[in-house]
């Protein structure tokens, strides 16, 4: 296993302690370097541009710090009545695997979707990540939208040698089942999942230990300072454990999503890692 730092960690969406404008990318990657870890995840929300110019930029640095480009995460749900729309979003997933392959970078991270029917996220997590579906339309309608564009997202990616890890993420992966639906349903071994460790609010153990058989990488969330959110005591020990049972070597990329400050919290997270994961990191 090796460890990695999403760029999340560093700014969560412009609304926290550390302020609304994220560092350059270029900047994370050199604090990945100086953090000692392996990898850097890149979110899309992150990236100044997609242009060949900025992206060469990017490989430079990588490789300038010894820093692999493990994953970038595209934005984007396919929980759309509208057929426009779900292939407007899916031109955004292949999008997302062009920058991917060429920066290198073996997955794309992705959504299950939800119908945004709640919209307040406070109260959205109030509600376990449930919501009703809109008026007129069902879940299974909806589940066969996410399936089908999936399919075609994946053959994409396949063609260009990327992997679509999809994230437990509330919506429509929102548990194990659900998100084990989509991918039996897709049935290809280019879309397999990322194990986030902090996003199941109910029997979270053994949700974890359900599709941790499909995982391509773990998000190893960390709350320092308190969650923002929500706080969930997780034993990496454990999660070390469930890894190793199912021969997982791939990343574990921390999203670290507490109060304190990145410049302490990063740090923090990755030595109380390091020490539950062990012998297992390389």
């Amino acid at each position: 296993m090796k460890l990695a730092i999403s760029s999340y960690s560093f700014n969560r969406f412009g609304e926290q302690i550390e302020g609304p404008k994220p560092p350059p990318l270029v900047e994370m990657i050199r604090a990945a370097a100086e953090y000692g870890v392996s990898g850097i995840e890149l979110l899309g929300i992150h990236f100044e541009s997609t242009e060949r110019g900025y992206l060469n930029e990017l490989k430079y640095a990588a490789l300038k710090n010894g820093i692999e480009i493990c994953a970038v995460s595209a934005h984007h749900n396919f929980v759309h009545p509208d057929p426009e729309e779900r292939y407007r979003q899916m031109e955004i997933v292949t999008k997302w695997v062009d920058v991917a392959a060429y920066l290198g970078a073996k997955v794309v991270r992705v959504f299950g979707g939800r119908w945004g029917t709640i919209r307040d996220f406070s109260a959205y997590m109030a509600a376990k990540g449930q919501e009703p579906p809109l008026e007129g339309y069902t879940d299974e309608q909806a589940l066969g939208w996410v399936i089908d564009a999936f399919k075609m997202c994946t053959y994409y990616a396949e063609q260009h040698g990327v992997v679509l890890g999809l994230e437990n993420h509330w919506g429509f992966t929102g548990d194990a089942e659900g998100t084990r639906r989509i991918i039996e349903g897709v049935g290809s071994p280019w879309l397999r999942v990322i194990l986030d460790t902090g996003n199941f609010l109910v029997d979270a153990d053994a949700q974890r230990a359900a599709l941790a058989p499909y995982a391509v990488m773990v998000h190893a969330k960390t709350y320092i300072g308190g969650g923002i959110y929500y706080t969930m005591d997780i034993d990496y020990r454990e999660i070390r454990e469930l890894l190793e049972r199912v021969s997982f070597r791939g990343y574990i990329s921390l999203e670290f999503e507490g109060k304190a400050h990145p410049d302490e919290g990063i740090p923090q997270s990755l030595a109380m890692l390091r020490e539950a994961l062990g012998s297992a990191l390389r």
